[in-house]
């Protein structure tokens, strides 16, 4: 259990603007916001779900930048643009905290190549090495899922607030699992984490708030079995079968096995 204050982040609302027009204030989750809602934030893990377009991914960019983080990706000191492409729904957000915390870091998993770019560019040209902070070799020297690892492991510290993108974009069972060991480390040590993320091994985390935005806008705090990644990985993994029928139109879409149980050659 962790001995510091619970949490960093407590709240966050979208300043309703009569003039916002476009994306992203025509997305429902923004608003609804902008109109009368907000979110709660766990002190230790919160977790924001929903089907594609729904709105995480830039609910989460959006809080990112509002807490001072590079829009790409990276540590609040970090102000590189490979493409500027983030919204401007972060000026429209209200933060309300507990504290600030004494680190933190935004993994954003479709930009970190550019960030890991960037790494290698102030370790070469700044005026001390950042390869040893990652673990002391370059991200692009690893495979992506263990340049993920590798910043969680070495980057990550106490005290600090994570802020993340679908990491599981690289990383394997086995690597979820090892990120779910080193939150929970970090946890101890009084970090809080805001995770997008589509990963039924992720929201197993416990105690963790998982928040799932709906087609309309609402935000609802659901349990880990109603969790929408859960319930149909679940669901498919139990039969397959019934699922590719649906999808194909077929009445037996997957093939029987070989008599002998080996793949064909």
């Amino acid at each position: 259990m962790s001995i510091f204050a619970p949490g960093f982040l407590r709240q966050l609302q979208v300043e309703a603007d009569p003039e916002a027009r476009g994306y992203p204030f025509d997305l429902p989750v923004v608003t609804r916001l902008m109109e009368s809602g907000r979110i709660d934030f766990d002190p230790g893990v919160t977790f924001l779900v929903g089907d594609n377009g729904s709105g995480k991914s830039t609910l989460i960019e959006a809080l990112a930048t509002a807490a001072g983080f590079n829009a790409e990706g990276g540590s609040t000191s970090f102000r590189f643009a490979t493409r500027s492409s983030e919204s401007s729904l972060g000026a429209h957000l209200v933060l309300r905290w507990n504290r600030r915390p004494r680190t933190g870091y935004f993994l954003r998993a479709e930009s970190f190549y550019n960030v890991a770019t960037e790494i290698e560019r102030l370790d070469r040209e700044g005026p001390t090495p950042l390869l040893p902070a990652y673990g002391g070799r370059s991200p692009h020297e690893r495979s992506h899922g263990q340049s993920f690892l590798d910043l969680a492991i070495h980057r990550f510290g106490p005290q600090g607030l994570y802020v993340l993108d679908e990491p599981e974009a690289a990383l394997s069972v086995q690597g979820c699992l090892a990120l779910m060991v080193r939150m929970r480390e970090l946890l101890a040590q009084g970090s809080q984490f805001v995770v997008a993320t589509h990963s039924p091994i992720l929201l197993a985390y416990p105690g963790a708030r998982i928040l799932q935005l709906e087609a309309d806008g609402t935000i609802e705090h659901v349990g880990y079995d109603r969790a929408e990644p859960v319930a149909l990985t679940r669901a498919f993994v139990n039969r397959p079968d019934r699922f590719l029928r649906d999808l194909f139109g077929e009445e037996d879409p997957l093939p029987p096995p070989p008599p002998d149980g080996r793949p064909p050659a």
